[in-house]
């Protein structure tokens, strides 16, 4: 395997940009699809649920912004070493070992997911030792404790997930989501609206969609469609896992660190006096904010995809390209996005609450909420690049320092939320414009090396 020096005698920049965007597209397209319809199962819950009554709303929005965002976040990031390690496996034509890594991240995601069951199980006693309102912590409580399968569902679909995107087999996946989409849907009104059954009934309808969307993927990955990288269950799966783990809790830390900035802002807000509205109001901007950055998501797999995948290739310059094209897409349509936020920041809010205090309070952070989103339609995408070269350690420190250090103590609720994302966004792309990318081709040939068991010398050369 080469690092090609990519001279350009290469066709002209239009042309390169086009071809490009066609593969980023090609990945990007149905990943934001499959991820838009994932994560609206939590918008479709909120959406019933706010109009039960307020009261709920909030159970709901602490349930999955404090401690849905805590666990989801660990869970994401333990899934998250297959990123690096099956894109980069890839891009080097290894797709012997694809197989075993997904098991290993299986086994390691389902212990995390027992020893996280108890924050479930002590949702409300915690929720009110962080000072969250008595009402609210012991409504939160009980539909935390129905919505425990969940956790489990997600061991197994995260895992899957990087599975596929690594080897950019994505549209069955995607065609499965929306489909477990529209059946949590027509659940959510059946179980909530027909039948009347409160939070109990939407947690009963997250918890079967995500099941027959876990289990629909299972069938799509062991029945016989990956005769290259799925060879059944091996023993092999049980071997390096505490490599393996040290690998998924770095990934972990990085986007943990990422997704507890929103529940620190919630659990600030809820610390206030009349904290139902001030909760319902901002969960609403964040479940709006966190839908749209659905989209910058896409390009985030996407930028993954290909930037491990042109490592592991040994061609560095197109991995860089890759970056550009990916930024400049997702920047353009988080533009977009933030103008339409702004201009309707007077009706948004009536799509969750029919509650005036509510819509009143919410339609004042319309304009910064369209800026944060700009921003959060670059930020992943640079993300993306970190877990593609295997970054997630510096990535974490980033983020630690530009969240938790800085932006948290010296910003108010919003402020912190804004600036933090413009710290590290500027921070990410400064670590990314000097990076030495053939230098990070070399790692990657080691990468594979050392995870598939080869010992060969080195093959690469400049």
């Amino acid at each position: 395997m080469e690092i090609n020096q990519e001279i350009e005698k290469s066709p002209s920049i239009k042309k390169k940009w086009n071809e490009e965007s066609r593969k980023t597209w090609k990945i990007a397209g149905p990943a934001i699809l499959t991820v838009v319809s994932q994560f609206s199962f939590e918008f479709v819950t909120a959406a019933f649920v706010g109009h039960i009554g307020n009261l709920e709303l909030a159970a709901v929005s602490e349930v999955q912004n404090v401690v849905g965002n805590f666990v989801y976040g660990i869970m994401l990031g333990m899934g998250s070493a297959l990123e690096t390690l099956c894109g980069q496996a890839v891009g080097a034509s290894q797709f012997n070992m694809l197989g075993i890594y997904l098991q290993r991240s299986w086994i390691i995601s389902i212990t995390t997911a027992l020893f996280l069951t108890p924050i479930y199980i002590f949702t409300s006693p915690i929720l009110k030792a962080l000072h969250q309102q008595n009402q609210i912590s012991t409504l939160a409580g009980k539909y935390a404790l129905q919505v425990i399968p969940q956790i489990f569902a997600y061991a197994l679909n995260f895992p899957i997930q990087k599975f596929l995107q690594s080897q950019s087999k994505i549209w069955v996946m995607t065609i499965i989501s929306v489909l477990s989409l529209a059946l949590h849907l027509l659940l959510s009104w059946v179980f909530v609206i027909k039948f009347k059954q409160g939070l109990f009934g939407a947690a009963m309808a997250g918890n079967v969609s995500w099941w027959i969307l876990v289990l629909a993927q299972l069938v799509y990955v062991t029945f016989g469609f990956f005769q290259d990288s799925w060879t059944g269950f091996s023993f092999k799966a049980f071997k390096s896992l505490a490599k393996f783990v040290k690998l998924s809790l770095a990934s972990a830390i990085m986007i943990c660190f990422e997704l507890w900035y929103f529940t620190a802002i919630i659990l600030m807000v809820g610390g206030l006096k009349n904290a139902t509205n001030a909760v319902d109001s901002v969960s609403i901007c964040m479940n709006l904010e966190s839908w749209v950055m659905m989209v910058a998501l896409g390009f985030n797999a996407s930028v993954s995809v290909r930037v491990s995948n042109e490592l592991g290739a040994g061609r560095p310059e197109t991995a860089k390209f890759a970056i550009m094209v990916n930024t400049i897409t997702s920047a353009m349509i988080g533009l977009i996005c933030a103008a339409m936020v702004m201009a309707s920041k007077n009706k948004f809010p009536m799509i969750f609450t029919n509650k005036t205090d509510v819509i009143k309070e919410t339609s004042k952070l319309g304009y910064l909420l369209g800026t944060t989103i700009f921003l959060n339609s670059i930020q992943p995408v640079l993300q993306g690049v970190a877990v593609g070269a295997g970054w997630q350690v510096k990535f974490s420190l980033v983020n630690i320092i530009c969240y938790y250090v800085i932006s948290l103590p010296i910003a108010g609720i919003w402020g912190a939320m804004l600036f933090g994302y413009f710290l590290q966004t500027i921070t990410l792309f400064l670590i990314i414009l000097g990076a030495n990318w053939h230098k990070e081709a070399f790692k990657s040939e080691d990468r594979v090396k050392e995870w598939s068991g080869i010992k060969e010398p080195h093959l690469l050369r400049l």
